[in-house]
C-alpha cells in the first residue's frame, strides 16, 4: 500500500509540473497577444544590435544577393543598419533576415509592387489575422548566435554518417539479455559492459552533433508553424501558403518522431522525471543519435525546399512588419514610379531624426548642394537616398508624396583611409567614385548617386579641376547625381549640368542658428571665419583672415602679409 501511495504521489507531482508548464506557456502567449493588440507600430524594447548580430542577420542576403543590390559602401554611408533596426518588427530569424535582404535589393521593375501592397494593406486592416500570424512567427523564433544558413553550411563538416554502430549497440543489449537465459551472472556482466560502452560512446557522439541540433530545431519549428499557418488561410497569401504546404510535405520524414531529438529538456537536467527517464533511454539506446542521422539525410536531400520555406515565411512576416513600420510613422506615402531620371519629393524627411525639418525637391538633372558645415547638406543627401531605397524596397516613402524612376542607388560619402589595404583617403575616394561611373556605363535603370564633398582628399586646384570633370561625367542621360561641396567655383563651372541648391545659417548673439531649409541657388553667405569669433578666437586672427579672403575674392591671388607670402 505504501508503495502504491508513493507512486501516486510521484505521478501527481509529475502531472502538476506538466500542468504548471502548460499554464505558464499559455499565459506567456496571452500576454504577447495582448501586447500585440495594444501596441501596433511600437517596437518592443531590446538591447542595441551588436556588430556580430548584424552580420548574422545579413546571411540570407549574402546567400541570395543577385542582380543590382545596395553595396556595402552605400549601405554604410547611409547608416542603413540603424534604419533596418528601426523597422525590424519581426519575431523570427527568417523574418528579420528577409527584411534585411529586401532593404538591400531595390526593385528594378514594378512587377511585384502591386501584389505586395495588397498584402501589406490586408494585414494593416485585419488586426486579428495579423496577430495570429505574428504569434506563429514568434514561435518559430530566432536561431541564437548564428544564422540558419551558418548551421546548414556547418552540416557539411559532419561528412557521411551511419547509424550502424548505434544499431549494433542496441543489438548487443538484446544479446546480453538472451545470454541471461543461459547464465544470469554472465548475462548481467555483459549487459553492464554493453551499457557502459553505449553511454561512453553516446556522449562522444552527442558532443559532435549538439552544435547542429539548433538548426534542426529551427527547421522543426518552421514545419510545425507552417502547418498551423496553413490552417489559417488568408486570401492575400494563397500562393505562398500553397507553396509552403508543398515544401512542408516533402519534409515529412524529417518531422516524424523528431520529438525525441527536439525536446527542449533533452539532456539539460530539467528536473522533469519523465525527461530524466528519457535521457537514460537516449544514453543507452542512442535513439536520438539514430534519429539525428536520419534527419541529417533529409535536410541534405531537401536543402532547396528548406531555403524556400525560409524565403516564404520570411517574406510573409516582412509584409506584416512593413505595415507595422508605417503605423510607427506620422507621415508616409506610396511611391509613384515612372520611366526616366526625374525625381520629386514633397516634405521628405529622414527616418532617424526626431521632429525633422522636411524639405522638397524636384529635379530632372543633377543637384549641387552648397553651404557651411553642419548646415544640413549631408543629412539632405541621406534623406533623398534613404527614401529612394525605401520606395523601391518596402514600397513606402517618408514624405507627403514621392515620384521617381526605378534607380540603381549608390553613394560615396563617409569614406575612410584603408589602413589594411594601404590606400590613402584620396585613393579610396577615387576608387569609390570610379565604381559609380562604371555602373553608369552598364545596361540597366538610371543610376541615382550621392557624393559628399567631391575629392576632399587632395589640393584645391586639382580638386576643382578633377571634380568638375567627374561631375560632368555623372550628369549623363543615365545618371541623376546629388553632390555636396564647399567649392563655390563648382556651382559656376557646372551650372549647365546641375541645379544649384544650398543651406544657410545665421549668427545671432554669438551663436549659430541653422534652419535646415533647402533653398534654390548657390550659397552666398560666408560664415566660416565668423564662426571663429563664436568659438572665442582672438580678434587679430579673425580680422587678418577676413582681409586675406576679401583680397583673394577681388584679385584671385593670395596677398602677402608682413613680408611673408601667404
Amino acid at each position: 500500500m505504501e508503495y502504491i501511495m508513493l507512486v501516486l504521489v510521484i505521478f501527481g507531482i509529475i502531472v502538476l509540473i506538466m500542468l504548471k508548464g502548460l499554464y505558464d506557456e499559455r499565459r506567456k502567449k496571452a500576454d504577447f497577444v495582448k501586447w500585440l493588440r495594444g501596441n501596433y507600430g511600437v517596437l518592443r524594447e531590446r538591447e542595441e544590435y551588436r556588430p556580430e548580430e548584424m552580420e548574422k542577420i545579413s546571411r540570407y542576403y549574402q546567400e541570395h544577393a543577385d542582380g543590382f543590390h545596395i553595396d556595402d559602401i552605400t549601405w554604410n554611408d547611409l547608416g542603413m543598419d540603424k534604419v533596418f533596426q528601426q523597422m525590424n518588427f519581426t519575431y523570427s530569424a527568417a523574418g528579420e533576415e528577409y527584411l534585411y535582404y529586401l532593404l538591400r535589393t531595390p526593385m528594378q521593375d514594378t512587377g511585384h509592387a502591386e501584389e505586395m501592397e495588397r498584402q501589406i494593406r490586408y494585414f494593416a486592416e485585419n488586426s486579428e489575422n495579423r496577430i495570429k500570424y505574428q504569434v506563429h512567427f514568434a514561435q518559430i523564433g530566432k536561431t541564437g548566435k548564428y544564422s540558419i544558413y551558418d548551421y546548414l553550411h556547418y552540416l557539411d563538416l559532419l561528412g557521411e554518417r551511419s547509424s550502424i554502430s548505434h544499431i549494433l549497440g542496441d543489438a548487443a543489449i538484446g544479446l546480453a539479455l538472451l545470454l541471461m537465459l543461459e547464465s544470469v551472472q554472465v548475462g548481467i556482466l555483459a549487459l553492464v559492459a554493453v551499457i557502459c560502452h553505449n553511454m561512453v560512446s553516446y556522449f562522444k557522439t552527442k558532443n559532435e552533433i549538439d552544435p547542429y541540433i539548433t538548426s534542426f530545431a529551427y527547421i522543426f519549428r518552421l514545419l510545425e508553424n507552417a502547418e498551423e499557418l496553413e490552417k489559417m488561410p488568408v486570401p492575400v497569401f494563397e500562393k505562398e501558403l500553397e507553396e509552403l504546404t508543398e515544401c512542408r510535405r516533402r519534409m515529412g520524414k524529417f518531422k516524424a518522431g523528431s520529438s525525441i531529438l527536439m525536446s527542449s529538456s533533452r539532456m539539460n537536467a530539467s528536473g522533469n522525471p519523465i525527461e530524466m527517464l528519457l535521457d537514460y533511454v537516449r544514453m543507452v539506446f542512442h535513439v536520438d543519435l539514430i534519429k539525428f542521422n536520419s534527419m541529417l539525410a533529409e535536410v541534405r536531400k531537401n536543402s532547396e525546399g528548406i531555403d524556400r520555406m525560409i524565403t516564404l515565411i520570411g517574406y510573409m512576416e516582412t509584409v506584416i512588419a512593413i505595415g507595422c513600420y508605417r503605423a510607427s510613422k506620422d507621415a508616409w506615402c506610396l511611391p509613384q514610379f515612372h520611366a526616366g531620371r526625374k525625381l520629386k519629393i514633397e516634405n521628405g524627411y529622414h527616418p532617424l531624426i526626431g521632429n525633422p525639418v522636411k524639405n522638397n525637391i524636384m529635379t530632372e538633372q543633377g543637384v549641387l548642394l552648397t553651404g557651411s558645415n553642419a548646415s544640413g547638406k549631408s543629412t539632405f543627401l541621406k534623406t533623398v537616398a534613404i527614401n529612394a531605397i525605401l520606395s523601391q524596397t518596402i514600397h513606402t516613402c517618408l514624405a507627403d508624396s514621392y515620384s521617381g524612376g526605378l534607380y540603381r542607388i549608390m553613394s560615396s560619402m563617409a569614406l575612410k583611409d584603408d589602413l589594411i589595404g594601404g590606400d590613402s583617403y584620396y585613393i579610396v575616394e577615387i576608387k569609390s567614385l570610379k565604381r559609380i561611373l562604371n555602373h553608369s556605363e552598364d545596361d540597366g535603370n538610371p543610376v541615382l548617386c550621392f557624393v559628399d564633398e567631391v575629392l576632399r582628399g587632395t589640393n584645391t586646384v586639382e580638386r576643382i579641376a578633377a571634380s568638375t570633370q567627374i561631375l560632368k561625367s555623372l550628369a549623363g542621360r543615365k545618371v541623376l547625381c546629388f553632390a555636396a561641396t564647399h567649392d563655390i567655383e563648382l556651382t559656376h563651372l557646372l551650372e549647365n549640368y546641375y541645379n544649384n541648391y544650398h543651406f544657410e545659417e545665421e549668427i545671432k548673439e554669438d551663436d549659430v542658428v541653422f534652419n535646415y531649409q533647402l533653398r534654390k541657388g548657390r550659397a552666398t553667405t560666408r560664415n566660416a571665419i565668423k564662426l571663429l569669433s563664436v568659438m572665442g578666437y582672438e580678434e587679430s586672427i579673425i580680422k587678418e583672415a577676413e582681409a586675406q579672403a576679401e583680397h583673394f575674392l577681388k584679385t584671385g591671388l593670395w596677398a602677402e602679409e608682413k613680408g611673408r607670402r601667404i
